[in-house]
Formats: C-alpha cells, sequence, structure tokens
C-alpha cells in the first residue's frame, strides 16, 4: 500500500479501524489487514472522516473587510461597499487574497470547494480567469467547482449575457444565479436554465436573500426545476425569507422544494451577521430553517459564504466553525439532531457537488482528515484540529509541521 491509517474510528460505532490506501483510492479498511505501506500513520483512536466539503464560497472577494467596512452591518451598505472596492481589484490583488483563502480551507480539511466567481460589463473579467487558474494550481490540494456568478444581474446589466456564455465556453462548472437581483426574477431563471442545459451544467442560485418573505421566486425556481428535469442539479444558497413563514403556509414550499431535490446551502455566518437590522427587539435569526428543510427531505449544506469582507467580517476557513456555530442557531444540540450536523459538511455537499466515490469505505477516493478527537459523535462540538489532510491518497497537511504547499 502507499498509506495505512492505523487505529480510526469511521462511524458512529466508535469502533477501531485500519485503512489501508493505494492509487488514490481506500483498497481496505478492516483489522488485522496483513498489509504492509510505505507510510503508517497510527492514528491512536481518533476520528477520519471523508475531505471537508465548502459548497458556498466567493474567493474573489475574500479578505477585503479592513479597505472599506460594513459600518451598518446591512445586505445593503454591504453591497454598497463591495460595489465600491470591486473596480480597485486587480488580478494580482485577486491572485493574492483567493491564495490566502484557499490555504486557510486547504490546513483546515477542507478538500472540495465550490466557488462563486463574479463579473460584469464594469469591473471586468479579470477575476474569472483568476479562479479559474487557481483551480488548476491547487488541484493536488483542493478540487475547485468554479460557478459562473452575475452578481450585478443579467438584464439590469447589458453585456452580461455575452460574459455568461463566455466563462461556460471557458470551462465554468456550473451556472450562477441570483435571481432577486435582477430586473425579472422569473426572466433570469428561465436564462440560467437556458444556458445551464446548453452546457450540460448545474445551476447554483443565491436566492431570496431577505427577511421577508414577500417577492419570494422559489416556487417559480421549483416548478422551473421539475419542468426541465433538472431534479437534483440545482441548489439555492441563502434561502433566508423562508424563515419568516408560518409553518402552513411553509410547508407547501418545503414540499416542493424536496419534490425539485433543490441542495440548500445554509450560510450562517453572513445571515447571522446580516440578518434582523431592522428588527427594533426581537431580532430574527434570519438563517433558513435548517431544521424544517432537513425534516422534510431536503439536501441541507452549510457553508461559508465568504471569509472577512463586507458580508462576513470574519471567518477563517474552517467548517467544523461553521457547523458549531449553525448547532444553537438551527437547533441542532439535541441527541437526534447532532448527528445531522456533520454529514452537512460532508456527504450532503458531496450529494450537491455529485462527488463521485466520496466518503470512507473501500473503494472510495483516499481524501481524508484524521480529527483529534476521539469519539465521532463529538466531530463537530470538539472543533477538533486537523492532525493530517490526505487528498487522492497523498498526505497534503501535518499539524506538527509548517504548512508549506509546493506548487
Amino acid at each position: 500500500m502507499d498509506l495505512i491509517i492505523k487505529n480510526v474510528i469511521i462511524d458512529e460505532s466508535n469502533q477501531v479501524f485500519d485503512v489501508a490506501i493505494k492509487d488514490e483510492f481506500i483498497k481496505a479498511i478492516g483489522t488485522d489487514l496483513g498489509m504492509v505501506a510505505k507510510r503508517v500513520i497510527d492514528g491512536q483512536g481518533r476520528v477520519l472522516i471523508p475531505g471537508l466539503v465548502e459548497s458556498h464560497l466567493h474567493l474573489d472577494k475574500a479578505l477585503i473587510a479592513d479597505r472599506m467596512p460594513n459600518k451598518s452591518g446591512t445586505l445593503k451598505e454591504a453591497i454598497e461597499v463591495t460595489g465600491k472596492l470591486k473596480p480597485t481589484f486587480t488580478k494580482e490583488d485577486i491572485y493574492s487574497r483567493a491564495t490566502q483563502a484557499l490555504r486557510m480551507l486547504i490546513k483546515n480539511g477542507t478538500t472540495y470547494l465550490r466557488t462563486h466567481s463574479e463579473f460584469d460589463p464594469i469591473g471586468g473579467f479579470g477575476g474569472f480567469e483568476v479562479i479559474m487558474s487557481l483551480k488548476e494550481k491547487y488541484k493536488k490540494f483542493i478540487d475547485i467547482q468554479v460557478v459562473a456568478f452575475p452578481q450585478e444581474g443579467i438584464f439590469k446589466s447589458p453585456g452580461t449575457d455575452e460574459l455568461m456564455v463566455r466563462a461556460m465556453e471557458m470551462g465554468a462548472d456550473v451556472v450562477g444565479a441570483i435571481p432577486y437581483n435582477d430586473t425579472d426574477a422569473n426572466v433570469h431563471i428561465d436564462y440560467v436554465f437556458e444556458l445551464a442545459k446548453k452546457y450540460d451544467k448545474d445551476i447554483d442560485f443565491h436566492q431570496d436573500f431577505k427577511d421577508e418573505y414577500a417577492g419570494q421566486s422559489i416556487t417559480y425556481l421549483c416548478e422551473k426545476t421539475i419542468k426541465e428535469d433538472y431534479q437534483g442539479r440545482v441548489s439555492v444558497g441563502h434561502m433566508t425569507s423562508i424563515a419568516a413563514m408560518p409553518d402552513a403556509e411553509l410547508a407547501p414550499i418545503l414540499k416542493l422544494m424536496a419534490q425539485a431535490q433543490i441542495n440548500v446551502m445554509a450560510l450562517p455566518m453572513t445571515d447571522l451577521h446580516l440578518g434582523g437590522r431592522n428588527d427594533e427587539f426581537n431580532v430574527r435569526r434570519a438563517v433558513t430553517p435548517i431544521r424544517k428543510l432537513r425534516n422534510a427531505g431536503v439536501n441541507v449544506c452549510l457553508a461559508s459564504n465568504n471569509i472577512r469582507n463586507p458580508f462576513t467580517p470574519y471567518g477563517n476557513g474552517d467548517l467544523m466553525q461553521v457547523a458549531m456555530l449553525a448547532i444553537p442557531v438551527a437547533h441542532l444540540g439535541g441527541s437526534d439532531d447532532l448527528p445531522t450536523v456533520l454529514p452537512m459538511i460532508t456527504t450532503n455537499p458531496a450529494k450537491a457537488l455529485k462527488i463521485e466515490n466520496y466518503g470512507v469505505f473501500e473503494g472510495a477516493r483516499a481524501s481524508l482528515v484524521l480529527l483529534d478527537t476521539m469519539r465521532y459523535q463529538d466531530a463537530i462540538i470538539d472543533i477538533p484540529s486537523r492532525l493530517f489532510v490526505i487528498k487522492d491518497g497523498v498526505v497534503t497537511v501535518e499539524l506538527k509541521k509548517e504548512l508549506i504547499l509546493n506548487v
């Protein structure tokens, strides 16, 4: 074998196994395997999980919070501040900040990433080109899906439709969308479906990002998804507006989302920070209703959205901290709820991103993280150190060594 990780816990049974890796894949799991390897890591009874999956992040807008702070903490000012800053972004600047953010993700055990890369006729296309280059440069450490994202809308920003096509021709992995920031949400939705079908790509929406439910387009989106036979191929981020709905009104929406197999990327760090700013008392959490979505059979993921910018002025690329935050925010600390949290940063987003051979089983791709915790049930609440990160069978990060990426 290339690598054997001995004495590790891989599931809720907390039984100890050895995991043998060869040619990027897990070849055997068991006890007393009787195999030798080029390298052996003794987990000493610690927990081994599949590589973390960051399913919604903006690399190109990371690490700009100090340049022009969002003093009100509102979504409105975040958009205004970022709009003023974007023309100052050079390709070199985006490259530097995105690289720093990637290193944060990698050392914290993220081996898969979906990042939204934006462009518009005024801000230009350079940032998208930079992110595409980083996808290739860092592929030994992290698999990156790039979303072609029209942040400023498509039809209210003439020329963006041409840039969307250009991005797809350059190899964008996913068609991005933001219906609430365009002249007509439904027309926006129709356009991105047409583009996605042309290039046979999935779609990822910034969806209904507001405190109130009036003016939502999720119903139309679900109906469109079913009509176009795109079930399981559509994801939505934020989706905060439905948190304002009474259960009687929400129930049919949840049923429709489940029928359309919509993936939801909940973004608690951003949405807690920006939401409820106009509430004078009993301030809302303004986070999508994670438990209700989960209970309705919707595939729910947890993601960072941003790292230290006007939308999210904190964060260090650690999905474990995002998941820990979600536990009290979404009432996920109960004995029946807590086991559902780790999948929200592993298997659930892996399903949404259609990552093949993902997990800890024989035949799986060997992208793994060894955690400094001794019980599978504590994998989130310990916020454990990532002792080893393994990408496609190769150790890429070791806690005892300085993080050095040979790229």
